[in-house]
């Protein structure tokens, strides 16, 4: 944690604290740099190496950072700093498939977001941190098991005072087995009562309750990039980071995001925004990950980005949804989430959306919007029309051609409805799209084709004013 939560950093790498080295990369392992070295013998190992103060206040927020996405897992989980966070995956083990299935998915995770996990499972917290400590990844189920593993780990594990650990290394102790099978009276005189309840924690004689971590009420997670980007596709990858994180903290919020921003923070100090609007409510990482992606291919960056900021805007509660009974065929995207993708492709201004307003004159009775706005019919005091209306109405009337006495349109016209009388009046005179005071009949009518018309016969005859789907 100390070195990956580091910006701006290229090996060989290290974090030092008071004059020696506190942790070396895998490069400056590979050199002979090692924890407790002074730093002048570690340049002289390596005169490249990049060398960082420890920073403990960027460790706790890449901490909570990664418990906010780990929220996706369960909502039951606290942080043990510096570098430790325990999930309570007892109740979601038949959720997710089983203890293998999910520790899988939380390695994997894990190095998604950029970190290297070390996992210990246990019925106990403080065994889980002991087994973890120790690598090797051990899953036990019991406490049977769970007995076995912890008598085999060495005693530095613990992470006990050095003072404790020089006597039990006087003592021939190596091993926690060993400690175990000593009398606690005596090992109490020895070495004081914290190791020795930590020992009955471990095994599950003494209760061990631990803090759980609280989620934030609101949404704002920050992000600096390990090098300054200058193409805005290749923010791509730490977006992700920060949405997978948005993603668990909706979980165990139980709520979605409707609209979200991105902030760009460039190396000249200035900011930049990409607003994410989403059709409807998601909490689906992937979703958002593809407008994400639209968005940043259209863009251009004014200037390198050193640092991402992500906030939710706007929430909505999560509908208790069921699940099916027998497992579904996968659903498709689904229209609202192709329509904010083509919003971010195109630009908004180019995807609009026609509205139904309350006006019984044709030419008026609809509107652009954003298609991604709700709102019902407008204009107090009318309501929409109760009869059949055209999805296509030509921007003119077009004059028909009769025949004994009536319309023609491909073929003679069928009237299939009864008259329906439109007037306006003085009133609309100057208005958009405005008619004048006219008297028209309007009919249904169809055609030997099949084709479905909508037409209107007024003093100067009859007209084709609009064509049904």
């Amino acid at each position: 944690m100390p070195i990956e939560s580091l910006p701006l950093r290229q090996p060989p790498s290290a974090v030092v604290a008071q004059g020696r080295v506190w942790l070396g990369d895998a490069v400056a392992g590979e050199a002979g740099v090692c924890p407790g070295q002074k730093l002048a013998t570690a340049l002289g190992l390596v005169p490249g190496l990049t060398v960082f103060e420890r920073d403990k206040q960027r460790e706790r927020l890449a901490l909570e950072g990664l418990a906010g996405w780990a929220g996706r897992f369960t909502p039951n989980l606290s942080l043990a700093p510096p570098d430790e966070i325990l999930l309570d995956i007892g109740g979601c083990l038949r959720l997710f498939g089983g203890l293998e299935a999910i520790t899988s998915a939380i390695v994997a995770g894990c190095h998604e977001q950029g970190y290297t996990p070390q996992l210990g499972v246990a019925p106990t917290a403080l065994g889980a941190r002991w087994l973890a400590r120790a690598g090797g990844g051990a899953l036990c189920a019991d406490m049977e098991s769970l007995s076995a593993a912890l008598a085999v780990l060495p005693c530095p594990v613990t992470r006990w005072p050095p003072e404790v650990l020089a006597r039990l290394e006087s003592f021939g102790l190596g091993h926690l087995g060993e400690l175990r099978a000593l009398p606690g009276a005596g090992l109490r005189r020895r070495l004081g009562n914290g190791p020795v309840d930590d020992l009955s924690r471990a095994w599950g004689e003494l209760p061990d309750p631990q803090k759980a971590f609280v989620f934030p009420e609101q949404f704002a997670a920050g992000l600096e990039l390990p090098s300054r980007v200058e193409h805005a596709e290749a923010l791509i990858f730490a977006g992700q980071r920060l949405f997978s994180t948005l993603a668990g903290w909706l979980h165990v919020r139980q709520q979605r995001v409707r609209r979200c921003t991105l902030h760009l923070v460039h190396d000249d100090g200035a900011w930049s925004a990409v607003p994410l609007h989403f059709a409807e409510a998601s909490a689906e990482e992937g979703r958002f990950l593809r407008l994400l992606r639209e968005h940043l291919g259209r863009l251009t960056l004014r200037a390198p980005v050193e640092a991402l900021r992500l906030q939710a805007d706007e929430l909505a509660d999560r509908p208790a949804d069921s699940a099916h009974l027998f497992e579904q065929a996968p659903s498709g995207e689904g229209a609202l989430a192709c329509l904010e993708r083509l919003r971010a492709r195109l630009g908004e201004p180019s995807v609009r959306a026609l509205a139904l307003v309350a006006d019984y004159r044709p030419e008026c009775a609809t509107r652009e919007q954003d298609p991604l706005r709700d709102t019902g019919p407008s204009t107090a005091g009318e309501a929409p029309p109760d009869r059949p209306r055209p999805l296509w109405l030509l921007p003119h009337p077009q004059p028909l051609h009769e025949s004994r006495g009536g319309p023609l349109w491909h073929g003679p016209l069928r009237l299939v409805s009864t008259p329906e009388r439109l007037e306006s009046g003085w009133w609309d005179a100057g208005e958009r799209q405005a008619t004048g005071d006219v008297r028209r009949d309007y009919f249904v009518a169809r055609n030997p084709l099949g084709q479905w018309v909508w037409i209107f016969r007024s003093a100067e005859g009859w007209f084709l004013h609009g064509l049904f789907a």
